[in-house]
Formats: structure tokens, C-alpha cells, sequence
């Protein structure tokens, strides 16, 4: 049976130049976010249309954005090579260069800080390689799997502050009114703040954070919190509870509700995971290549796993390639994918609202 990996493998790229794009960009959860865009170049045959030349010249262009979370990480790159991973050349198919990859020094320079971005870079080049094969080959990725593009539904994900307030919620309804959120509760939220957000939005996710050991946002398991969550927001889905002998009892009879985001990084994570789920968050550079995301997705369907995309304060091009994603395989879902300027610290005007339109996808894997 043909899978939706099988529909983008085959087709042949050439590289024939490797470059860098680095962004930095304060946060409305008061870090600046650094990220680095993976730029492949190769020709494309004359006959194709002049519209798929890229500006620097008479060739295509493969994006793929590096959303490893640790500065150190991409200051590292700025040492680097042009071709930090000797992947100029010709390949027979998309596949091929996949598999290239494998045996590739993604941290040449040095790092990285953290296991999970390995896969983080990996994604960023796997996914620059296959927006360039289908670009020389003149393709769509939704023609190729031949999904038609919907709008897609997104929630906005924000932080209350410290002590924590409604105040960041409300700056965004006062902008944007009909705004559905996605929230981090911390062991500072009271039954108090539960009940005024309650009152105050539509909040669709609470991300307990309890997957996030050694980083700064990890939230530790807390009966008390938890018991306040899921009794003052009865219909949200609650994101990566961590399951404890003092907190699986609150879960009990309420496994419906729970979603995984961290720890799902391909199929066999899923069969690991506490019980059945009902929910998976689906952030492509998690699973590091194409292949294990869509083999993912097709699991999530047999298995009547509901899915929704996820976002990680990317700067450029991957926020485009969650939101196709989202608009081919998950569009109704409480998707993270909002566009970036949610996440500024101050609210600008004239944000696209929810839902997204679908988008044109002419060529690769380019939202409009």
C-alpha cells in the first residue's frame, strides 16, 4: 500500500549551494527567540516556468528553519562551513538525500546543548531538501498527496506573566475578540485566576509542561494545580500532564481529555506513552524527518487520534510549514500555529484571526 512518504520519495534534487539566514526576536515570554534558515539552491530545467525562479538568481530555492531552542547553538554556525554537512550534489530522489542525512554531522562547530535538537536541525535541512525537490519538479505538496488545503483553526499560546494576570489574554480579545487560547498553568495560578480566565476566554489547551525536564519552563507534576485545572476548564484538552503516583488519579476517567507533545517524537513514542491517547500535538522538527511525521499522521488516523499542530516561536519559513500542515492533515483542530506576531511582546495591528484562509501552495511547501 502506498504511503504519504511514498508519494514525495522519489523525486530527484541537485544542490548546488548551501546558505544561512539568522534571526533574533524578543518574545512576549521575555526571551528573545533565536532561529537559523536553511537555504538549498540548484538549478531547475529550463522548460519550467520562470515563476519558479528564485530572486538571487536562475535556480530553486529549499527553505527549512532551525528552531533549536539554545543560542549557543546557532552562534556555534556562524564558525561554520557554507556546507557545514557536505550535502551540495546530485541525488536520484528525495529519499536518498534523507537518507544522506543520517550520517551527517548536524553540529559540526560545536553542541549541541540538548539532545532534542539534533532532530530540530535535522527537520530544518530535511525539510529545506523536499520544498527544493518539489520546487524542481515543479510540484505542490498537496497536489503531490493530493489533499486539497483548508483553513485552519489556530489558538494563540501566551503566557499570564509572573505573578500571573489576565491582563495579556485581555490586551489580545480587546485587539482580536473571538481569540481561543492555549495556556501554561504554573504552581502560582490560584482558583482564583482559573475562574477569571474561565470568564474571560475561550481557552481550548492547558500545557502542563511536565515533559520539559532540564529546560526553564519545566513545570513539575502538582496535584493541587492540576486539580484546579481540570475542574475549572471542563472542555479544554490538557497537554502533557506529568503522571505520577500523586496525580493519575486526577486523570482517571478523564484520559479523554489528555494530549502528549514532548514526548512524541514518532510512532513507537506513542505506543510508550502512559495510556491510549485521544489527542497528539504534532510539531514536525520533534520527529526530525519527513518520514517518521507522516508515519505518524497515518497512525494517528488508523487510530482515531485526533491532531492538531504545534508551534515553537519560529521566525520564518517554518511557521508557513506548520500552518500547511495544518491545512492539509489537521485544519479544525486547536492548532498552535498562530501567526508569529501573537507572540510580540506588544500586540500589533492587523493580524490575519482565525481561521487562517487556505492557502494557494503553488509550488514546495510555500503557504501563498
Amino acid at each position: 500500500m502506498s504511503t504519504l512518504f511514498d508519494a514525495v520519495a522519489e523525486f530527484p534534487l541537485e544542490i548546488e549551494e548551501v546558505a544561512r539566514t539568522r534571526r533574533d526576536r524578543d518574545t512576549s515570554s521575555g526571551f528573545v527567540r533565536t532561529t537559523t534558515t536553511f537555504h538549498l539552491r540548484g538549478g531547475v530545467d529550463e522548460r519550467r516556468s520562470s515563476a519558479h525562479q528564485t530572486q538571487s538568481g536562475d535556480g530553486a530555492e529549499g527553505r527549512g528553519e532551525d528552531v533549536t531552542y539554545d543560542t549557543e547553538d546557532h552562534d556555534a554556525l556562524e564558525d561554520a562551513p557554507e556546507d557545514p554537512f557536505d550535502i551540495v550534489g546530485e541525488y536520484e530522489s528525495f529519499a536518498e538525500f534523507s537518507d544522506s542525512l543520517d550520517d551527517a554531522d548536524l553540529f559540526p562547530t560545536g553542541g549541541p546543548e540538548r539532545e532534542a535538537s539534533e532532530r530540530y536541525r535535522r527537520w530544518a535541512v530535511e525539510s529545506a531538501g523536499l520544498d527544493l525537490a518539489l520546487r524542481q519538479n515543479d510540484r505542490s505538496l498537496s497536489d503531490v498527496l493530493d489533499v486539497d488545503p483548508d483553513p485552519v483553526r489556530f489558538v494563540v499560546s501566551t503566557s499570564l506573566g509572573d505573578p500571573p494576570s489576565r491582563t495579556r489574554v485581555e490586551s489580545i480579545l480587546s485587539e482580536y475578540p473571538g481569540t481561543e487560547f492555549k495556556l501554561d498553568p504554573t504552581t502560582e495560578w490560584s482558583e482564583n485566576v482559573v475562574e477569571s480566565l474561565a470568564t474571560t476566554a475561550a481557552v481550548r489547551i492547558l500545557d502542563l509542561k511536565g515533559h520539559y525536564a532540564g529546560t526553564d519552563v519545566q513545570q513539575e507534576p502538582d496535584p493541587q494545580l492540576y486539580r484546579i485545572v481540570l475542574s475549572g476548564f471542563p472542555e479544554a484538552v490538557v497537554e502533557d500532564p506529568g503522571i505520577t503516583d500523586d496525580t493519575r488519579s486526577l486523570f482517571e476517567g478523564e484520559e479523554g481529555r489528555v494530549s502528549w507533545d514532548a514526548p512524541v517524537t514518532g510512532v513507537e513514542s506513542i505506543e510508550d506513552l502512559p495510556f491510549e491517547p485521544s489527542w497528539l500535538n504534532v510539531k514536525p522538527s520533534r520527529f526530525g524527518t519527513v518520514k517518521s511525521l507522516f508515519e505518524t499522521i497515518e497512525y494517528a488516523r488508523e487510530e482515531e487520534i485526533t491532531l492538531y499542530g504545534g508551534g515553537q516561536f519560529e521566525l520564518g519559513v517554518g511557521r508557513q510549514h506548520i500552518q500547511l500542515l495544518a491545512s492539509l492533515f489537521y485544519p479544525d483542530g486547536p492548532n498552535d500555529v498562530a501567526p508569529g506576531g501573537y507572540n510580540d511582546p506588544e500586540i500589533p495591528d492587523g493580524l490575519p484571526t482565525s481561521p487562517l484562509d487556505a492557502p494557494e501552495n503553488e509550488i514546495g511547501l510555500k503557504w501563498s
